[in-house]
């Protein structure tokens, strides 16, 4: 059973995967899986055009977001940002200049 918060959104629980990392689930459904459907809605919109970078794509969409918010749980701070993300400090700074997200 998942584990509820007072007001900040949808229930959340940590599972761990076959690899040792953990699964977040939102409303016991696993991230990969709201991922996976929404590539399905993508592909379908498409009708029938052929995508390019769709790799580069995908990552955009997910690393800006995920940067912004670790930045913002840690007060800004890209040291514990980066060590939270299993990351080098240089590494995130570099996505951060990449998607524009230094100050």
């Amino acid at each position: 059973m998942a584990k509820k918060t007072r007001g900040k959104g949808p229930a959340k629980k940590h599972v761990p995967a076959r690899n040792g990392a953990a699964v977040v689930r939102v409303r016991n459904r696993p991230l990969r899986d709201l991922t996976e459907e929404a590539l399905q809605c993508y592909f379908s919109d498409l009708n029938g055009h052929r995508p390019g970078d769709l790799y580069e794509l995908v990552l955009g969409e997910i690393e800006t977001p995920l940067f912004k918010t670790v930045l913002d749980y840690t007060g800004g701070n890209q040291s514990v940002a980066a060590e939270i993300l299993g990351i080098n400090r240089a590494t995130l700074r570099k996505k951060l200049r990449q998607y524009e997200l230094l100050d």
